[in-house]
């Protein structure tokens, strides 16, 4: 393949290469801190560094921002990615496939596990009012949303699922320093094996740091990273739900 269809980065002019760069790194906000933060740039194998920005964080610590170019680029033939395929419903259609294809309320069992206290990304799926004009399966009228909330316990997830026969288990995780994300993730799939519930729902996992490719390796049926909206992951549970009855 020709040089010219490989992808890199953009800065001036197309494929020139330069890129912004933020990072921190534990030295002084002065010269000798910028020439630290040059040199590990040309360690990496960035060309023509600029440390334009500098900020101070305290305790020993400083903000650089800087301009670089990269030699690198991404050949296109060789992007492979998983990604959910289900065609996208708008609330009425989806609630209209679930009557046609179900014929009965499906059950989504929703919380933010462990010690994650941030549902900004369970509220939008699930709450009522949803996101950017689009509503929550709690105005949907083919599910019955059971929205826990947040710092739940794995092991109180998976109970109150089992209490409400649910036929979903939907998880957020938007805290992922040290990635306890993958910790807690991983930890709600073992005890669901353990307790032979995983094979009976759909586990479902979102989050900033999500991709489907990522959930899929850590035991998930599926993940929805950011740009995620309420008509993805309904349309996905209503579809994936439908072919499971077809199959059995």
């Amino acid at each position: 393949m020709s040089k010219k269809n490989m992808i890199r980065p953009y800065g001036d002019t197309s494929g020139d290469g330069k890129m912004q760069l933020s990072f921190c790194l534990p030295v002084p906000p002065d010269a000798w801190g910028k020439e630290a933060a040059r040199l590990l740039l040309k360690n990496i194998g960035y060309d023509e560094i600029e440390i334009c920005g500098v900020r101070d964080l305290r305790e020993g610590y400083t903000h650089f921002i800087a301009y670089a170019v990269t030699p690198a680029f991404v050949d296109p033939s060789n992007i492979k990615v998983k990604v959910v395929e289900t065609p996208v419903m708008d609330m009425e259609a989806t609630d209209a496939y679930i009557q046609d294809n179900i014929g009965r309320e499906i059950t989504v069992v929703g919380a933010c596990i462990e010690s994650d206290a941030h549902t900004v990304g369970i509220d939008a799926i699930m709450n009522m009012k949803g996101y950017n004009h689009r509503y929550g399966l709690e105005r949907y009228q083919g599910f019955n949303a059971i929205n826990l909330g947040a710092q739940v316990p794995s092991e109180e997830l998976l109970r109150r699922a089992r209490e409400a026969n649910a036929d979903v288990i939907l998880v957020s995780q938007v805290v992922t320093q040290k990635n306890i994300h993958i910790k807690n993730l991983t930890r709600l799939i073992e005890l669901a094996e353990a307790e032979q519930l995983r094979d009976k729902m759909l586990f479902i996992c979102g989050g900033p740091r999500i991709s489907h490719e990522l959930a899929i390796e850590l035991g998930y049926d599926a993940g929805f990273g950011t740009g995620t909206y309420s008509t993805d992951v309904a349309s996905y549970i209503a579809i994936t739900l439908a072919g499971r009855i077809v199959k059995g």
